[in-house]
């Protein structure tokens, strides 16, 4: 049972990108990305109007924050000194940065953006004001493939979804509100994962629980990303659901079409449709499995069955520390990699050991929408599907009473 990722992890993670510092002209790297941040010295923070900085060099890693952030930021171990300015706009956050690197004896950096990201209102000058900047992409590239210690933090998240997926079926019936029926699941599992972990469970939230589970209903499960209608649940209706765990900050991705009461022959149909497609799909991933292709398969498959019209996204994407992350299952991804506007290469049109992918491709009639989503990790040798509850039809329909 993993809880929280080892240090290990992270002395790793500053050491690689120590490494592609080595191979520049830069001084020292610089990210301004929250999840960058998390990912190389585990500091989570809630990114407003206030900029973040990290810089590391072959020595130290050093990090700007603002005021309010000084105490969470001084219990990170691996972080050698702090600096931080008042507020926004009444401290000037890029300046600190500045003397941050002048400290750090950097004049030039190699950086995942040319100035802190606009959230929020923040408009302040670019990093190039200051120092000579080079763009990079390094974390985000390191993120694609996980580390076994990732995996077990992304399978232990996948067990508390289910956990809050079974609770979500079990509070579901014909008069309940999507809502509540929603914040008893996931508050139940929540409860569930925090009385079994104790001490053990590595806090990522606030104000909600560790454990998400919730669907749309009706006419809303015909837009891929629909909203909780303000409507009591009626026998009949189809449900689109959704449950994920936060474990340390890494998550999966849970999702099945339900049915209150028993289906009518055309969703039937329809489901068996979107069942076959995602088994299509779990059985052509592996290692060195051309990304696109998972996608292709699908997609012949629907042409096969005369419903490409009702097909709106692609079979799926990486998950981690993020709910979307690449690469993503697409058709058009191996093209991506070879065009000019990106740092991938050759080599990244194809699966690795480490990736972890949401397999979800869907189909969206003009009354209900059909989706199934797992999460399945490339190993060495094949996969491992990391989300379980079942795929079929007996065990997603709920009896009305």
């Amino acid at each position: 049972m993993a809880t929280r990722l080892p240090d290990g992890e992270f002395e790793a993670r500053l050491e690689r990108v120590r490494d592609r510092i080595a191979e520049t002209d830069a001084d020292a790297g610089v990210w301004f990305g929250a999840t960058s941040i998390e990912y190389l010295t585990g500091f989570d923070h809630i990114r407003t109007e206030r900029p973040v900085a990290l810089a590391v060099t072959d020595e130290r890693v050093e990090l700007t924050v603002p005021r309010l952030e000084v105490e969470r930021a001084s219990e990170i171990p691996r972080i050698d000194a702090f600096h931080h300015y008042a507020d926004y706009p009444g401290g000037d956050p890029m300046a600190t940065v500045a003397e941050m690197l002048d400290g750090l004896g950097a004049d030039a950096v190699a950086a995942d953006a040319e100035s802190a990201p606009g959230t929020m209102g923040y408009q302040g000058p670019p990093l190039s004001v200051f120092v000579d900047v080079e763009t990079q992409a390094w974390v985000r590239r390191m993120r694609w493939e996980k580390s076994d210690a990732e995996v077990d933090l992304i399978r232990e998240s996948a067990r508390w979804a289910n956990l809050g997926h079974r609770y979500l079926a079990d509070y579901t019936a014909v008069g309940a509100h999507p809502a509540t029926a929603s914040q008893r699941a996931s508050t139940d599992a929540s409860r569930a994962m925090l009385d079994a972990l104790g001490d053990r469970y590595a806090t990522r939230t606030r104000g909600t629980g560790p454990v998400t589970a919730g669907y749309i209903t009706g006419e809303q499960t015909r837009l891929p990303h629909g909203h909780t209608a303000n409507r009591r649940l009626e026998a009949g209706d189809v449900l689109i659901t959704g449950a994920t765990a936060n474990v340390d900050g890494y998550h999966s991705e849970l999702e099945r079409t339900m049915f209150l009461g028993e289906p009518t022959d055309e969703q039937v149909h329809y489901f068996e449709l979107v069942l076959e497609a995602q088994t299509i799909a779990i059985d052509a991933l592996g290692p060195g499995v051309p990304i696109a292709a998972v996608d292709e398969a699908v997609w012949s498959y629907f042409e096969e069955q005369g419903v490409t019209d009702l097909a709106q996204h692609h079979v799926g994407h990486n998950i981690g520390m993020e709910g979307h992350e690449p690469p993503y299952i697409d058709r058009g991804w191996g093209d991506h990699c070879e065009s000019d506007h990106t740092n991938y290469d050759a080599d990244d049109a194809a699966m690795r050991p480490g990736h972890v992918y949401t397999i979800e491709p869907g189909i969206y009639t003009d009354a209900y929408g059909y989706r199934h989503s797992d999460t399945v990790a490339i190993t060495e040798d094949g996969t491992e599907r990391l989300t379980y509850f079942p795929r079929d039809l007996d065990g997603n329909v709920i009896p009305v009473e």
